[in-house]
């Protein structure tokens, strides 16, 4: 089977990384990468993987179902997105990168390292977590049930985590030797880890003059101590198995993430009383952040190896 995929909002930094995974794939083809700003020219100008001969089109949410596309990826702002679910047959695969569906129990939430593959499996309409959410989670996940309050999570992100429309978020000048918090309280990617870890959790995000990675430092308590050894096997059962998560004994920074399809969970800090534990989770915003995730999820949904990813 060769899969047609379609691209809507082809033009960003994810797209970019989304048409090189489908390039690279022999069961994948692009049936079309819609981009209203770079309408009419060659998708290899941005994306030498592909074949000459596509060119970007501006779609309309009403000419995507005519498309034949067996499955559309949509890395589009948020709030952008339900035209587009609107216009699309109920058998089409839909990825969805923005935050837009991450609370409706209607869709699959994507993150197959935590909550598995199954509901994966012949999904039609997925929702791809946030980056931030997806290195929090990965560091929460295997201790659910054992916290006492809420998880802590610092994060620091990469400025193309503020995507390509100009803000002071990815303005290199402002960024120059500067470390920038922002959504101080109840940034959208706290109430995701939240719900669907089913801890409470605090988040501070952070942006850095580096273009890409994610580094999150997440401090937890438990509710019964336990040693360094025991902690960092807890991590290691959960993710026995896994190609893309990579358990380390040291501390993982931004570029132990960034450029990796993956991410790597270490650290496994903590205090005298045993109950007090920091994890450190690092990945790549772009990929296990953004389309590498989505193609888990989309090789999942249409049946396809997923370790080809």
């Amino acid at each position: 089977m060769t899969a047609r995929i379609g691209l809507i909002g082809a033009r960003g930094h994810t797209g970019r990384e989304l048409l090189r995974l489908i390039a690279g794939r022999d069961d994948m083809e692009l049936a079309f990468a819609s981009s209203r700003e770079f309408a009419g020219r060659p998708v290899s100008e941005m994306a030498p993987e592909i074949a000459t001969g596509l060119d970007f089109v501006a779609m309309a949410p009403d000419e995507i179902a005519a498309s034949g596309a067996d499955a559309v990826i949509l890395a589009l702002p948020n709030g952008a997105a339900a035209p587009f679910v609107a216009g699309l047959p109920e058998a089409t695969v839909i990825v969805d990168l923005s935050a837009d569906y991450r609370f409706d129990d209607a869709w699959v939430y994507g993150l197959p390292e935590i909550h598995g593959r199954e509901a994966l499996a012949g999904a039609r309409r997925i929702s791809n977590p946030g980056c931030y959410a997806t290195a929090g989670q990965l560091a929460i996940a295997p201790l659910r049930g054992r916290i006492s309050g809420d998880a802590h999570v610092f994060g620091v992100s990469g400025y193309s985590g503020a995507g390509t429309t100009p803000s002071r978020k990815n303005d290199t000048e402002a960024l120059a030797d500067n470390l920038m918090p922002y959504a101080l309280t109840g940034h959208i990617h706290e109430r995701e880890m939240a719900r669907h870890t089913g801890e409470g959790v605090r988040f501070t995000p952070h942006v850095a003059q580096f273009f890409r990675g994610i580094v999150a430092t997440t401090h937890l308590t438990l509710t019964e101590p336990t040693t360094r050894e025991a902690l960092m096997a807890v991590y290691q059962d959960a993710y026995a198995g896994e190609a893309l998560i990579r358990v380390m004994d040291g501390i993982p920074e931004v570029r132990d993430g960034a450029n990796q399809p993956g991410a790597v969970i270490g650290g496994f800090a903590l205090d005298e009383t045993g109950r007090k534990a920091v994890i450190v989770s690092a990945l790549d915003n772009l990929l296990k952040g953004a389309a590498t995730q989505a193609m888990q999820n989309l090789t999942l949904a249409l049946g396809l190896p997923e370790q080809a990813v």
